[in-house]
């Protein structure tokens, strides 16, 4: 077997081409691969079309695949992202194997898979669907773990169009990068630390929990709610904490983010109304990036505001929401 690594690729290739890996190839229909495959012909210097999307593959031409997968000679074109980036959201893991993707193409697969997940979860809040749930946290955990740098891009592929699903995703996505970007170097020495960054985007994926109990009508009423619909909406942090109870969730970071998302400092939030000390780091983050999220999101009832005006706006609320942490959304946005 040749050693991919003595074979001459143009410099540039990539900006136009994914170089497939065999773990890559190896999720492909064996026969039926779902996107053009091109091999690199070393004596010309270029590429060829190696298989038709719609055609079938011989038994002797996927071996031959696979061989020349290991040589570092198949790849697909980057025009195909749509398809590519489908495929591999349905199996998260394969972004830690393929290192030929862009952050931006990653971000992109994260914000498919976890919004799918959400939606199939939201619609059956049940533990065998939240353990898929909790598979691809942990995928994005692990990713942003070996570089923290990678949630700059997550946090830039945020839906524009408020559902559950996709708030769920732009909280986590907005959070973790909230997160770590206040985090010292040392934060990543220690397992507990691990951990506690899975559970927290568990906890913002899942903080809005309590809403599947709300009826549709009353979440997408574009008129004042009345009393009774009021109370409902305002009862959804305490069904998600008794939702987490009946799925065996007892963990406090996940506890936190749904059951104190709408507290705020000055007392005027719900359903404690916990004021400054009693509040959660986690509440406190999960509230900024609740607030900010849906403010930035087109709704039924209200048009999406630009992401620095509405982080600004949290600031100009220094009362109920945390100076500290709102400054350091507004500096992730403006770029710094």
């Amino acid at each position: 077997m040749r050693d991919r690594t003595t074979i001459d690729i143009p410099a540039g290739l990539e900006e136009e081409y994914y170089q497939i890996n065999p773990e890559i190839l190896h999720s492909f229909s064996k026969f039926r691969p779902p996107l053009n495959i091109y091999r690199f012909l070393e004596p010309v210097g270029r590429l060829a079309q190696y298989y038709k999307v719609g055609d079938r593959l011989t038994k002797e031409q996927t071996l031959e695949l696979a061989e020349l997968v290991s040589q570092g000679v198949i790849f697909v074109s980057r025009a195909d992202h749509a398809v590519y980036v489908k495929h591999i959201s349905y199996q998260l893991d394969l972004v830690l194997l393929d290192k030929h993707l862009t952050e931006s193409e990653i971000a992109d697969i994260f914000q498919i898979a976890l919004t799918r997940r959400m939606e199939a979860f939201f619609d059956q809040p049940v533990r065998l669907v939240f353990d898929k749930v909790r598979e691809d946290a942990l995928v994005l955990t692990e990713y942003v773990w070996e570089d923290f740098h990678r949630t700059k891009a997550l946090a830039k592929r945020l839906h524009g169009v408020h559902t559950l699903a996709a708030h769920a995703v732009n909280c986590a996505l907005t959070g973790l990068h909230l997160f770590v970007s206040g985090q010292p170097a040392t934060f990543r020495e220690g397992r507990t630390a691990r951990t506690g960054l899975d559970r927290l985007v568990l906890g913002l994926l899942l903080h809005d929990l309590g809403m599947t109990r709300v009826p549709a009508l009353i979440r997408d009423k574009t008129k004042p709610l009345l009393p009774d619909e009021m109370q409902k909406i305002r009862g959804h942090t305490l069904s998600g904490y008794e939702m987490l109870a009946r799925l065996d969730i007892k963990f406090p970071e996940m506890e936190r983010c749904v059951a104190e998302h709408h507290e705020r400092l000055d007392g005027s939030g719900y359903p404690q109304k916990l004021t400054v000390g009693g509040i959660s780091e986690t509440g406190l983050l999960a509230g900024v990036v609740d607030s900010f999220c849906a403010m930035i999101t087109k709704r039924i009832h209200a048009e999406a505001m630009e992401p620095l005006v509405a982080a600004k706006k949290l600031l100009d609320d220094g009362r109920r929401y945390p100076a500290d942490l709102v400054k350091r959304l507004i500096a992730g946005l403006a770029g710094k």
